[in-house]
């Protein structure tokens, strides 16, 4: 447990003494905020225009229920950042493994008596934290909009748990496409290109059988978070992040034992 503790120590140390990790977290604020007050400039003008003339129907002064907050506002931004975390996500656990692979200093830590599985386990701990950091930073506008909106808190506990369980995914992702290759190139790359395809499948749809489509479907990262980001809470959707995670953290473990049967 304590050679645990001090490689979970030293992983800290280096994502923070980084300036990648300060650019990140002042990138998503900053997409963030974007995002946020560019849509609420738009819903804004809109209210000015149902408020001020008579439009598709309604009376002057009379604004109909479908333009609100949430609808004009939070949940877009909302989607915007769940694609926001494919891109943004592998670029953050790119060297988390290939920079140590290339390095070799891996091998030492294997050889200092860290185990390939502990290793593993502090890499991904560390990682899917700071991804919710990252998801903690981005949640500062919409958690306001909400809240002013009067959505209530079991929505904002709804939506901050999907974009969480979201970015754990992605992350994940990143984190196995960097244990596979020396490159942090080719795992930022690997990252990306994993997430957009597992991200919607929807596209495949006309091209599948109706079986096969309903595959597909199971598959997707973006029907699950939508489902938070409308609010409902599922088992069943918490249950697939954490599977994504497993899976590849057991991909990442699988590496080693690759690289080892390799020579």
């Amino acid at each position: 447990m304590r050679p645990f503790l001090a490689l979970l120590r030293l992983e800290l140390l280096q994502l923070f003494s980084q300036p990648a990790a300060y650019l990140a977290l002042s990138g998503v604020a900053a997409i963030t905020a974007l995002l946020f007050f560019d849509h609420l400039r738009l819903y804004n003008q809109l209210l000015f225009v149902y408020a001020t003339t008579t439009l598709g129907g309604f009376s002057a002064d009379t604004i109909p229920d479908h333009v609100n907050l949430w609808d004009q506002v939070f949940f877009p931004v909302a989607e915007q950042l769940g694609i926001t975390w494919l891109a943004a996500l592998p670029l953050v656990t790119m060297r988390a493994f290939a920079e140590e692979r290339a390095r070799g200093s891996d091998e030492l830590l294997l050889c200092a008596g860290v185990g390939p599985g502990a290793l593993v386990l502090a890499k991904f701990a560390v990682g899917l934290c700071f991804a919710l950091l990252l998801v903690a930073v981005s949640f500062v506008y919409p958690a306001t909009a909400i809240a002013r909106g009067g959505l209530g808190a079991s929505h904002l506990a709804a939506v901050f748990l999907g974009l969480s369980l979201h970015a754990i995914a992605v992350a994940s992702l990143g984190l196995a496409c960097s244990a596979f290759t020396q490159s942090q190139l080719v795992a930022a790359v690997a990252g990306w290109a994993s997430a957009f395809v597992l991200w919607d499948f929807s596209w495949a749809y006309p091209f599948v059988s109706e079986r096969a489509a309903g595959f597909l479907d199971a598959l997707s990262l973006h029907p699950r978070y939508s489902a938070f980001a409308e609010g409902s809470v599922e088992l069943g959707h918490a249950v697939y992040f954490a599977a994504v995670a497993a899976v590849c953290a057991a991909l990442a473990r699988l590496s080693f034992d690759l690289r080892r049967a390799g020579g």
